[in-house]
């Protein structure tokens, strides 16, 4: 049985998808082991938001030719799409798969007797239109279900249009027999992912809303959360729906960027923070208990430091749940990337670090606002130390000592402890 490896960089959407890969290796008699193990094929799903991501892909090239030598290996994802000469010059790549590729990734891979030339299978983006289906499997917890692909947004830093192409997206009808194979295979929880999941409707006339509704009727599923959703997508009719639905979690990731309009405009996003005040004023409105993070990039080209100070004061109103901060990252062939006024890398980290120190004490208040709190926890079969871990509806990571009986089912607890060893949790009663 020869064995197939999988390393994959970036979102929770290139999980999914290097899932649904590797079950087709797997239905076809292929052993799946990790990547730090020996191998008859290395599959690396590639992410390129920043350098760093298309370096570790280099690296992990190099290590598996280290580590088997005449393995074959195949590169796929972001980074393949966006510079393919580039990732198939580094010896020992076999094969480069653009956009319009990577579902055929079992038919090219097994078409391959020997080592040789690396082959790069691309097109142009702007002629991609077909749609990967994915979700991920092997955790009985939760599942990521792809529901769109592509973005027709031109943010001046973003590189996501290039490597993925257009908004697109399958039907509902189509989406929800995926739900109900991750059903039945027992999983409780879906996240729905994408690059730009509220644009859905672009191929067709259905809209998000449609499929929120429709999904919510799914039986053995018993909760839905939206991995991100942009602030001007988040209408009231969704915010609606999710705080009266009982299965989507009253928990949102809603990408801000910055807190200064004028810097939001040089970004060319399609909002400013007067809108995004006003979606998180309604979302605390119908939960007080809502969980929200935020995106955040520090350091875009022009950012003056009246600028960050305009992001730190909006971030401490807004008092979100937390932030995943994002130091800016120069990428080829964007509009940012010809803009002047470049801020010092210097300045950078030690704006992160100070949003980093804002971001520890928002997490630490939610948790704190939630102790004494009754709620329902999925908790996981993963054991770390004689404990095992679950999420509240709103996001808050417990711990309990260890209940295998507990693993994949959902319970009512009463928070209590905050445990902060940077890592927060809450431990619960039950």
């Amino acid at each position: 049985m020869k064995k197939v490896a999988f390393y994959t960089l970036g979102c929770k959407l290139n999980f999914s998808e290097t899932s649904a890969l590797a079950r087709v290796f797997v239905d076809n008699g292929f052993e799946r082991v990790s990547h730090l193990q020996p191998a008859d094929i290395y599959v690396i799903n590639t992410c390129s938001v920043t350098e760093q991501a298309d370096r570790k892909c280099r690296q992990a090239i190099r290590k598996f030719i280290r580590q088997s030598p005449n393995a074959i290996i195949a590169v796929t994802g972001c980074y393949a799409q966006l510079k393919p000469e580039e990732i198939a010059s580094v010896e020992g790549v076999d094969l480069v798969l653009g956009a319009d590729a990577k579902g055929r990734l079992f038919e090219y891979v097994n078409s391959i007797r020997n080592k040789g030339e690396a082959r790069i299978f691309s097109c142009e983006i702007n002629s991609v239109d077909s749609f990967f289906q994915a979700f991920s499997s092997g955790d009985r917890t939760r599942s990521f279900l792809k529901v769109q692909d592509g973005c027709d947004y031109k943010c001046a830093y973003c590189t996501i249009p290039k490597a993925r192409g257009k908004s697109r997206n399958p039907s509902v009808a189509s989406i929800v027999e995926e739900a109900m194979k991750i059903s039945a295979s027992g999983t409780k929880e879906i996240i729905l992912t994408g690059v730009n999941i509220g644009d859905f409707g672009r191929s067709g006339n259905e809209k998000f809303i449609d499929l929120l509704k429709t999904l919510n009727k799914v039986e053995g599923i018993e909760r839905f959360r939206i991995s991100s959703i942009e602030p001007n997508l988040l209408t009231d009719e969704i915010i609606d729906f999710i705080s009266q639905s009982g299965k989507f979690l009253p928990h949102y990731h809603i990408p801000l960027q910055s807190g200064s309009d004028r810097i939001l405009k040089l970004m060319r996003r399609r909002y400013l923070t007067e809108l995004f005040r006003k979606k998180v004023d309604i979302l605390r409105n119908k939960d007080s208990y809502t969980f929200f993070g935020i995106d955040v990039i520090v350091g875009f080209p022009g950012e003056t430091e009246g600028d960050f100070e305009d992001t730190y004061r909006f971030l401490e109103e807004l008092n979100p749940a937390y932030l995943h901060i994002f130091p800016y990252s120069e990428r080829p062939g964007t509009d940012s990337e010809k803009m002047k006024n470049k801020v010092d890398n210097g300045i950078i980290n030690a704006r992160v670090k100070r949003l980093n120190e804002l971001c520890h004490r928002l997490h630490r208040d939610f948790y704190v606002k939630n102790a004494g709190r009754d709620e329902e926890v999925l908790f996981e079969s993963a054991v770390k130390k004689g404990i095992m871990y679950g999420f509240t509806r709103n996001y808050i990571k417990t711990e309990i000592p260890v209940r295998k009986d507990l693993a994949g089912k959902i319970i009512r607890v009463k928070l209590h402890d905050i445990a902060d060893s940077g890592n927060m949790t809450a431990k619960v009663y039950i």
